[in-house]
């Protein structure tokens, strides 16, 4: 599967309508099955949301498609693969999928499943430690999980 560059992306725009759904999905490596295509056509409008796979599955269901709770995670990962999505772990091994793959980090709220943009130049990392060596820094990504504050008494 092939990462679908910036620059390919940009050339299809950034929210393809309907008549390019397929041809992102070809540019980004991925054959356009019909299921492919559902997926895509929920998260690939331009808006900025987060999902999980079981979100994403009730909401296809709801709009009266037939795609697998399997079906929906696998493809999540492959567009995730692909450059379409960003995953964001946000403990353990569960994880949101992010629609903005631009760089930026998320607060997180946990009674809500809820995770919440915060831009890039919000967050100041003042100093990284060295990567150990024969290795470098990726990417660093800050998810800070918050909670609602009690009520006064």
């Amino acid at each position: 599967m092939g990462k679908l560059t910036e620059q390919k992306l940009s050339q299809k725009t950034k929210t393809p309508d309907q008549a390019n759904l397929a041809e992102t999905l070809r540019l980004a490596g991925l054959r356009p099955t019909r299921q492919r295509l559902a997926i895509a056509a929920l998260l690939l409008d331009g808006r900025h949301r987060h999902v999980t796979a079981d979100s994403l599955t009730e909401e296809i269901a709801a709009a009266g498609l037939s795609v697998s709770g399997g079906t929906v995670y696998n493809t999540l990962n492959q567009f995730t693969d692909a450059g379409l999505l960003r995953r964001v772990v946000v403990h353990n091994e569960y994880s949101l999928f992010d629609t903005n793959t631009d760089h930026h980090h998320h607060f997180y709220e946990a009674e809500n499943d809820q995770l919440v943009d915060i831009p890039n130049d919000d967050v100041i990392l003042a100093q990284l430690p060295n990567a150990p060596a024969g290795h470098e820094i990726k990417a660093v990504d800050v998810v800070i999980h918050i909670q609602s504050k009690a009520a006064p008494k």
